[in-house]
């Protein structure tokens, strides 16, 4: 069942509300440019799209429109932390950080400047705009930064706290967000913390634990109710935190549940199921299957129907915990 404890939305499976990660993003900054005047935001010419438009109408001389100059935008970014500005740049994914993965690696990252990355219309669910938009190899270009921090929110709510949440930590930090709607799972009084896992769906003696990051954590409660009914039982961990993971957390998971599906909206290399077996390797090897992007692009179309055709949805998630648990049995 949803964990009681963590203060979700109760109604998921009834009435699931849906808004972009985005719309947090947006929210985000708009409460930390009231707490803080520190905060600064820089645009690559996608000021609406990326949800800073509010911040940038409210706060005219915090706001720095960079025009499609991405590498610019992030040189500009690290001069102005190296100044004491905590400063987010904003931009479609694939450009930022993936056009100026260079300038952000030498500007930012080799100088642990204070910079906030936000990686707009991520994953497939980016639909129309086809393969040339999105983002399906993010997570893996980031966390391989020495002492880079990587955030996936699995909502709106959760994207908003995690964008509030980095302003208040020193060192560089990759938000990923979507450009479609997506269910809202959390609430406002849901715990979140940087560096933190969440126990999304709980039952007695689980057989397999699903570690899910971003807006897929949806399909994996569906898939986690639809396998109660067959008599399968998971638990659900939201790892919104790729890097740093949650070691403490997963590991408790994983010893209790003795095998493991990763699911995320990115290439299955070098995404959150990479990061969990270089872990579980080292730490606690254990069976593991990888639901994500396997070794492709996808195409154009729309959101949904394009997790049906690349196996990202519950179906496929319900199929690899069954294999994963066969698996463990051998």
């Amino acid at each position: 069942m949803l964990n009681p404890a963590l203060k979700l939305n109760q109604k998921f499976f009834e009435e699931a509300e849906e808004a972009p990660t985005r719309q947090g993003y947006g929210e985000g900054l708009l409460e930390l440019g009231e707490k803080n005047p520190n905060v600064v935001v820089l645009s690559a010419d996608l000021t609406e799209s990326t949800k800073v438009n509010k911040f940038a109408e409210k706060y005219p001389e915090r706001f720095f429109e960079c025009g499609v100059a991405e590498q610019n935008m992030a040189a500009v970014a690290a001069g102005l932390a190296v100044a004491g500005k905590i400063p987010f740049i904003s931009s479609y994914a694939t450009f930022s950080p993936g056009k100026n993965w260079e300038t952000i690696r030498t500007t930012t990252v080799y100088n642990r400047a204070n910079v906030k990355i936000g990686g707009h219309h991520s994953g497939i669910v980016t639909g129309p705009d086809g393969a040339t938009h999105q983002a399906t190899e993010d997570i893996a270009i980031t966390r391989c930064w020495p002492k880079m921090t990587v955030v996936v929110p699995c909502d709106a709510i959760e994207a908003k706290k995690a964008t509030v949440a980095s302003a208040g930590f020193e060192g560089p930090v990759y938000l990923r967000f979507t450009r479609d709607k997506t269910p809202v799972i959390t609430s406002n009084e849901t715990p979140f913390e940087l560096g933190k896992a969440g126990l999304f769906w709980t039952c007695d003696l689980p057989q397999a634990v699903i570690c899910s990051t971003g807006h897929l954590i949806g399909e994996a409660l569906l898939a986690a109710k639809e396998l109660e009914e067959e008599g399968v039982k998971v638990n659900v961990l939201n790892i919104s935190s790729v890097k740093p993971l949650d070691i403490e957390g997963i590991l408790e998971q994983v010893k209790k549940c003795g095998s493991v599906v990763s699911v995320e909206d990115h290439q299955q290399d070098g995404g959150l199921g990479g990061a969990l077996s270089e872990f579980l390797v080292k730490n606690l090897p254990a069976p593991m299957e990888f639901v994500g992007l396997d070794n492709t692009f996808a195409e154009s179309g729309k959101p949904k129907e394009l997790i049906e055709k690349y196996n990202l949805g519950k179906a496929a998630i319900k199929n690899a915990v069954k294999k994963v648990i066969e698996r463990k049995g051998k």
